[in-house]
């Protein structure tokens, strides 16, 4: 035997310990502790907020952020370009926050749109949901509004996300195939996780195709909570409307573009702000009281649901526009950190149990990503107000604290920084009543996983339908597992027998079995005991 084989064997043997073969086993922690419940997050009673002993889900969703460097696990391919918001009329009579008060004022904003399942080099015209993330650099800090351009998602509950996210990238025995669904894994998910069916419809529709940024809706997705300065609190959804109106690709021309030019949308953007024709999007509330929570046919926390716009119209009430262009692509797109948990007072949090993992996972991304806990001070990311508190030191420090204390309650600096009241713009958290045992649980609310699917379907017009149908075929065609194929047929013939049925047909499937959904009520949202 060769010194080369032998090296090669040695090192074979010293990695064989390495190996692991997970099927058929229990699923446990990194600490092999066995888990009874991955389906859910722990919540204080089945619509409750989720928890911060749950170790699982922090332990899992810890190491899916932590898992890819250095670019963004999800939405890395992307660009942005600096604006400007002016609001249409006051909103005091819903919100405190101050951007939102006096339709005089200008509130500097930045936007950065992305893809969400390619790597940075991928191509931008893919079949793909789309980031639409906006910090507003307001008086009183910074807000980020984080959405896509879908207004609903694939799951229900955070602990779900890491699941969603590796079944959708590409697979890891060949990194294949990049920027696309068209595969096993994703397909298998969505078959197994049904509470994705709704943004499956999206996701095969012309919305996965933008034409262009410039004509592409925002979408807040989840529901949060608007608190005026008597302490009114109102549900709301968030929405950006683009002023040239909602436009999209066909599948054909998309391969063309990818092939052609895949920076297409970066360079559409990039050219119409230095030819100074901006871009515009106007924001839209939708607006729920808190005592009308429970008087729909569908959970206002569920994030795989929309609110229909016949029964809670978008309020249109402000206008922003994008009119400068990136200095340095890395320095500001790439390291602007976004986080859902940036709010101002007057914004606030519901127990959406997809928000409220979210509320852990974008700080704890950023950690990994930027190096460490001052990724706020980079230029992109830094408030446009003084921010003053007691931490100090960590990789990236740039602000040089003088004086010898840094903690609280103190009385060598007169204790400062202190904490302000609420008079004083402090933020306060909505003193919501939260009772319930700690649980992993779903409520029945949450259980309706395909009648908002089919009113999507129903929408559709004819040439549309015809999209979805030869999205399905092409999706589904690339699926090498006949199993995975006839699941989802299966799956989506509770969606439209007649969708099911096309392409059924095409791959080779059995045609579905079963009676489609008919309407909303399957799981009506019940006010809680």
């Amino acid at each position: 035997m060769s010194e080369n084989n032998k090296s090669t064997n040695s090192k074979d043997e010293q990695l064989e310990q390495f190996r692991v073969d997970d099927e058929g086993k229990k699923l446990t922690t990194n600490q092999g502790v066995k888990v009874s419940e991955d389906e859910h997050s722990l919540k204080a009673g089945e619509r409750g907020p989720t928890l911060m002993e749950d170790f699982h889900f922090r332990e899992k969703m810890t190491h899916f952020d932590h898992e890819r460097i250095p670019e963004r696990i999800v939405h890395a391919r992307g660009f942005a370009a600096h604006g400007e918001f002016e609001l249409y009329e006051s909103l005091k009579e819903f919100t405190k926050a101050d951007f939102l008060q006096n339709p005089s004022k200008k509130t500097p904003t930045f936007v950065r749109f992305s893809t969400v399942a390619g790597s940075r080099g991928s191509a931008e015209t893919v079949r793909d949901a789309r980031g639409f993330a906006t910090k507003f650099y307001t008086e009183e800090g910074n807000y980020d509004l984080v959405g896509n351009n879908i207004p609903v998602f694939f799951i229900q509950d955070a602990i779900k996300f890491p699941d969603l996210v590796h079944a959708l990238k590409p697979e890891p025995h060949n990194e294949m195939p990049q920027a696309a669904s068209a595969h096993d894994t994703f397909w298998d998910f969505v078959a197994n996780n049904q509470e994705s069916a709704h943004m499956v419809m999206w996701a095969m529709s012309d919305r996965a195709i933008p034409r262009s940024f410039r004509m592409m809706e925002g979408f807040g997705i989840h529901t949060f909570r608007l608190v005026n300065d008597q302490g009114k609190a109102h549900f709301v959804k968030f929405h950006w409307k683009p002023v040239l109106g909602t436009h999209s690709l066909v599948w054909d021309e998309a391969q063309k573009i990818s092939g052609k030019d895949p920076d297409f949308h970066r360079r559409d953007l990039w050219e119409s702000i230095e030819n100074g024709d901006y871009p515009e999007y106007e924001l839209g509330l939708q607006i729920i009281a808190e005592e009308d929570e429970f008087k729909f046919d569908f959970d206002i926390l569920d994030p795989t649901k929309l609110w229909p716009e016949e029964d809670v119209p978008v309020k249109i009430v402000g206008k922003m526009t994008l009119n400068r262009n990136v200095d340095n692509v890395f320095a500001e797109t790439e390291q602007v950190a976004f986080h859902p948990g940036h709010v101002v007072p007057g914004i606030d949090f519901s127990n959406d149990p997809l928000l409220q993992g979210r509320l852990f996972s974008y700080t704890d991304t950023q950690l990994l990503r930027l190096g460490g806990p001052n990724f706020h001070e980079l230029p992109i990311n830094r408030p446009v107000c003084p921010f003053h508190n007691n931490q100090r030191d960590g990789f990236g420090r740039q602000t040089i604290n003088r004086g010898q204390v840094s903690y609280h309650k103190n009385s060598l600096a007169a204790n400062t920084p202190s904490p302000a009241s609420e008079e004083e713009g402090g933020y306060v958290h909505y003193q919501e009543k939260v009772e319930g045992r700690k649980v992993r649980s779903r409520s029945e609310s949450f259980k309706d996983h395909f009648s908002q699917a089919t009113l999507f379907w129903n929408s559709m017009s004819e040439p549309e339908k015809q999209h979805l149908k030869n999205a399905f075929s092409f999706e589904l065609g690339k699926v090498k597992s006949k199993s995975v194929q006839q699941q989802v047929v299966d799956m989506f013939g509770n969606v439209s027998l007649e969708l099911a049925a096309t392409f059924a047909e095409a791959i080779g499937a059995e045609s579905p079995s079963g009676k489609e959904s008919e309407g909303y009520e399957i799981f009506p949202c019940v006010k809680p005991a």
